[in-house]
């Protein structure tokens, strides 16, 4: 039931971040706050196809 997502930076759109997550009990997709090189700061990560 655990897949492999990928975490995208909601402001430049760089894919930093690989996951995974269980779609049983997180059907939405997962957001994060997470750090981004490219912006040097804590940004808002969406998970994408």
């Amino acid at each position: 039931m655990r897949v492999n997502i990928t975490l995208a930076c909601t402001e430049c759109g760089e894919r930093n971040y690989i996951s995974k997550k269980n779609r049983r009990n997180n059907p939405e997709r997962l957001e994060m706050m997470k750090y981004c090189s490219r912006e040097r700061k804590q940004t808002l990560h969406r998970e994408t196809k």
